[in-house]
């Protein structure tokens, strides 16, 4: 019999009661090293104590009107978000699936405006994972996902990550834009070369299309800087922002250059809930934090102390572990064939810590964002006694005691 919570995922049997900081805890007292942070989502940890003010204080005020009239605590983020990137203009939604929904209806929509509704194809790469919706899994082109969901929606194409050459060669009189995400998340944690990047941007420019970023999973200083493509030196036209935004309160976001936000008038884009009054206070309650002085240099050092950490393991541990990868504190461990992702996964919470499995046999980490450079050597501590767990022959060192 189907329980009455749909069973879309294959859940750990683990039961959450309370959080603080990088610290999870079941209600039977078990505690654990949080390093998947909901999915790169939970930024400022757990019980964030400035966080859960501002959340029950709007709460406590008022939650939801509508996009009827205005909201003064979008309108303020909305400014922040602008004085702090790219971006001229800011849509507010619920997720990251969303955000890049509304952000292809966009590319689409300024085309369209400048008489060029012939230009509607999105070039995409293998490897990506843009959101669940019929749109973006076409935007995602991952035929498991997309099986039993009838013909893709038309208007992306996909070529290898990386690969330039590919690129230019998918370009023709319907291309619209280029979307990437700057560390494929899902797909490996595989980051793109910051050289890449930059030839996308002048790739974009040559050929008059938009450059649409998926900062979904990278943004929000994940990368130990606000925005990943910072790092870059370059700037999108267009570019979708969700998990850490809200610290773990649903909100999406899509931000654009007014050439881009322009074109999406009354009528032409909405959300019900999105950038209601409770989520527009967890936004600038995590913004608060990550934008106060010293925050991302901190982020960036830890980040870069976890990385040396992980290489040593990868060192000391080459049975089970063939490589580190990533950026920032979006990070993973790229396991050897004979080791599964899931295998490490389920070794790592018998340890007491939590990761998060990625495509191509990756353990992907992403801790929040206020991790300290003792949780970095403690996660790294447990991952080594989980490698020992699931390392050829561990079962046989065992028996043989």
């Amino acid at each position: 019999m189907i329980p009455a919570l749909m069973p879309t995922y294959n859940r750990a049997d683990l039961a959450f009661e309370r959080g603080e900081g990088a610290r999870l805890w079941t209600a039977d007292g078990r505690r654990f090293l949080d390093f998947g942070a909901g999915i790169a989502t939970s930024s400022l940890g757990h019980g964030h104590p400035h966080l859960v003010k501002a959340i029950a204080e709007q709460a406590a005020k008022v939650m939801h009107v509508s996009n009827l009239y205005r909201i003064p605590q979008a309108e303020r983020l909305a400014a922040r978000l602008c004085e702090t990137s790219f971006a001229d203009s800011v849509f507010f939604c619920n997720s990251g699936a969303e955000a890049n929904e509304g952000m292809i209806k966009a590319v689409r929509k300024y085309h369209a405006e400048n008489g060029h509704p012939e230009r509607f194809v999105t070039i995409c790469f293998e490897g990506a994972f843009h959101g669940r919706t019929l749109a973006m899994l076409s935007a995602t082109g991952n035929e498991k996902y997309l099986a039993g969901f009838g013909p893709p929606v038309q208007g992306f194409r996909h070529v290898p990550f990386g690969n330039m050459n590919a690129v230019r060669d998918a370009i023709d009189g319907t291309t619209a834009a280029i979307l990437i995400e700057p560390v494929q998340g899902e797909g490996g944690v595989r980051p793109a070369s910051l050289d890449f990047l930059r030839a996308l941007r002048a790739t974009c420019d040559e050929f008059g299309l938009l450059l649409a970023l998926d900062e979904v999973q990278t943004g929000m200083g994940r990368s130990g800087k606000l925005w990943a493509h910072q790092w870059a030196g370059i700037e999108p036209d267009v570019m979708s922002s969700a998990k850490g935004i809200g610290g773990g309160f649903p909100l999406g976001a899509i931000l654009a250059k007014e050439k881009v936000a322009q074109h999406l008038k009354p009528g032409t884009h909405g959300s019900t809930f999105g950038g209601n009054p409770l989520a527009c206070a967890a936004g600038n309650a995590v913004l608060d934090v990550i934008l106060a002085p010293g925050f991302l240099d901190r982020v960036d050092r830890v980040a870069r102390h976890l990385w040396r950490g992980l290489e040593d393991l990868a060192r000391r541990r080459p049975e089970v572990i063939e490589g580190v990868q990533g950026a920032g504190l979006l990070l993973g461990l790229r396991l050897r064939p004979e080791v599964t992702n899931t295998g490490l996964q389920d070794a790592a919470v018998a340890e007491g810590l939590l990761t998060v499995a990625a495509g191509m046999n990756v353990l992907r980490l992403a801790p929040p964002l206020v991790i300290t450079e003792a949780e970095a050597d403690e996660a790294v501590a447990l991952l080594d006694r989980a490698c020992q767990r699931v390392a050829p022959g561990a079962a046989k060192a065992v028996a043989a005691q």
